[in-house]
């Protein structure tokens, strides 16, 4: 019957995590630290097949968030640009003949005069006006924050990979160990079965 005196590898080494709270892959140097029996070997692969789909998943989350990061940082930094030229704009400067994207095939023409407000689209369908400086600083702290958030994002998706490969090498080190332990236990028997044969061979008296 497995002991419980030894917990397991999973609840033992990932009470620590990376600074966005993703644990830290248990690191099996010796197998026998958290395996007693080969009874525990299949509950124990379970749990480390369970962590690597985890991390599996969070990784496939992270690659979407930073495909739609990519994807919206260039805009915000137009945008930006943008705001910053209309603000450079005097009330004595002449207006400015431009198109601008109706939507994808779609542009018209129009002309910009000087202005201290612009409109800018947040999301979810809405549009509010600030004043040129407000948009300015508004769009600036989003842009550091998309690329802080991407910095992240990378950094996540490299320490996830890392944890994966330990994990891999943790079911590995089980899995070798048991069939070590498979092969101990059939040389035993097979000796113990030995000595019984040369028990029945040798006469009585």
């Amino acid at each position: 019957m497995a002991s419980k005196g030894k917990e397991p590898a999973v609840q033992k080494d990932t009470a620590s995590t990376n600074p966005r709270g993703i644990p830290y892959a248990p690191f099996v140097d010796k197998v026998e630290d958290y395996i007693t029996s080969r009874e525990d070997v299949q509950s124990t692969l379970r749990s480390f097949q369970e962590m690597i789909s985890k991390y599996q998943f969070m990784e496939l989350n992270l690659q979407r968030r930073i495909s739609g990061l990519k994807d919206k940082m260039p805009d915000i930094q137009k945008t930006l640009e943008t705001v910053k030229f209309l603000k450079t704009r005097t009330g004595e400067s002449d207006p400015i003949e431009t198109t601008f994207e109706l939507n994808d095939t779609l542009y018209a023409k129009a002309s910009i005069p000087p202005t201290d407000e612009v409109y800018l689209w947040l999301g979810a369908n809405v549009m509010l006006a600030y004043p040129i400086d407000g948009a300015e600083t508004l769009l600036v702290s989003k842009l550091s924050a998309a690329k802080q958030s991407y910095s992240n994002c990378e950094e996540d998706l490299d320490f996830l990979r890392e944890q994966i490969t330990t994990m891999e090498v943790a079911i590995a080190r089980v899995y070798n160990w048991d069939v070590v332990q498979k092969r101990k236990e059939k040389a035993d028997e097979e000796q113990k079965g030995k000595k019984a044969e040369d028990g029945d061979g040798q006469p009585n008296g």
